[in-house]
């Protein structure tokens, strides 16, 4: 059994025991988030599309960690005009596990 939900303005394809690194959301780590835009689900051979989202659906998750990715560098340079710029970024993110697929 699979999915593909809708969550920070990208799709992900999602199975029980998936372990994600998503745009950040505002739960507490160990806490239970629920995801109700459901794009896609395939339950015993069968394949369900929603339009745009499938009514009941549901994938149920785990908050592992709120954490940073690894710093980018960003830097800017234009040549023979003594113009540089160096700048970081680090994006955050949430880490969570798929635990159970509800349809």
């Amino acid at each position: 059994m699979f999915a593909v939900i809708k969550t920070g303005g990208k799709q992900y394809i999602v199975e029980p025991g998936t372990k994600l690194k998503i745009e950040k959301l505002d739960t507490k780590e160990e806490k239970e988030i629920k995801f109700s835009e459901v794009l896609l689900l395939e339950k015993n051979k069968k394949l369900e599309i929603g339009t745009p989202f499938i009514k009941g659906a549901k994938v149920i998750g785990k908050v592992l960690k709120q954490d940073k990715a690894k710093k980018v560098i960003i830097f800017k340079y234009k040549a023979k005009k003594r113009y540089r710029k160096k700048t970081g970024h680090r994006q955050p993110f949430t880490e969570i596990e798929i635990t159970k697929i509800e349809a």
